[in-house]
């Protein structure tokens, strides 16, 4: 089979030929149809990132999210069959009786400082035509899903914000603040408060036009609010979109420098209102301890989802009341990768660029 392989960060990065992989217990093989390209899978296989994704130690595979077609099943996998669809979820933990179990993304990094071994069974991702998955990390499809590949790639770009407003309890008739709207992630997350029922959600950020045309996918129950970088103003801004004060707030702010407009939000909340951080800012997120206390707040930080996210959005999308076909899908061929990390690194709101295989 054709595979990307990638022999260190930074280090050479090429298309070869490799054996198909072989089926072992607690696993599957999967058929890759298509996957999604990060708008930082260029600068991590450039090894600009390296302080902060590990990889496995030896050459690997990259790639998060796909989906493909089932091959192939080891033993002790009793739910995936051969011939059906499936999602992929890069996101692995370790399915043992402990408190805090080793995690990875498949891939892309190891996450836990114990991870070492999980990431040494599982290195290869999803940029090939075979992929070898955990049956843990894969969702099947319904035969009577009619969804095209590169449209079933692109679920993780809603799976992410679904795991914050889930986590603080999104519930319809309720205010939603996205920070972070004109982005991958957060434009997704404005889409997505509309279809768990959220009566107003205020698009925010810094890129207008994106905004714009993200509150225009939405619909009447969406409004853009762009943040000029004046936390007076912005908080002052925020709080009359949403009436008041919003109840909850998510946070999708892709490597900020500044923590302006993620506070702008959290205190452009009602009392008793809930933050969830997902983005990856690097700045510190400096707040007054009695600040916090007397506004009932609750700020929560969630890193990905649910195992069930991917199945529950399907179930959003085909009832009609998630749109998925707002995304802006550009498609390369699997031996066309270096160029679709340059057009991913480029993406902004509702786009997305997907490996076809």
């Amino acid at each position: 089979m054709k595979a990307w392989r990638l022999q260190s960060a930074g280090g050479p990065f090429a298309l070869e030929d490799v054996p198909v992989p072989k089926t072992r217990p607690g696993a599957v093989l999967v058929r890759m149809q298509a996957a999604p390209v990060l708008s930082y899978m260029g600068d991590v296989v450039a090894g600009r990132l390296s302080a902060t994704y590990r990889f496995p130690g030896r050459p690997f595979t990259p790639g998060t999210n796909g989906v493909g077609t089932v091959t192939d099943v080891g033993a002790e996998v009793y739910h995936v069959k051969p011939g059906q669809r499936v999602v992929l979820n890069p996101h692995f933990v370790a399915n043992e009786v402990t408190g805090d179990p080793a995690q990875m993304l498949i891939g892309l990094t190891a996450i836990s400082p114990d991870s070492g071994p999980l990431q040494a069974d599982w290195p290869d991702g999803a940029f090939a035509e075979y992929a070898l998955m955990p049956a843990s990390v894969l969702t099947p499809l319904n035969a009577d899903i009619a969804l095209p590949p590169e449209r079933l790639a692109i679920f993780g770009k809603f799976a992410v914000p679904f795991g914050g407003l889930t986590e603080i309890g999104l519930s319809a008739g309720e205010t939603l603040i996205v920070n972070g709207a004109s982005g991958y992630f957060g434009s997704a997350a404005v889409l997505l408060g509309i279809a768990m029922g959220a009566a107003r959600v205020i698009a925010a950020g810094r890129d207008a036009g994106r905004l714009a045309e993200v509150v225009a996918a939405a619909g009447s129950r969406a409004v853009a609010v762009a943040l000029g970088g004046d936390p007076a103003k912005d908080i002052a801004a925020l709080r009359e979109a949403s009436g008041g004060g919003a109840h909850a707030a998510i946070d999708l702010v892709g490597r900020a420098t500044d923590a302006s407009a993620t506070l702008a939000a959290l205190r452009a909340l009602r009392r008793g209102g809930r933050l969830a951080l997902m983005g990856s800012m690097t700045a510190p997120l400096t707040l007054a301890y009695g600040e916090v206390m007397v506004n009932d707040w609750t700020i929560r930080g969630r890193f990905m989802y649910p195992r069930d996210a991917i199945a529950r959005l399907m179930a959003m999308a085909m009832s009609g009341v998630l749109n998925v076909s707002a995304v802006n899908i550009g498609l390369h061929a699997l031996a066309d990768l270096p160029a679709a990390m340059q057009a991913a690194a480029k993406m902004r709101g509702l786009d997305a660029v997907v490996l076809k295989m």
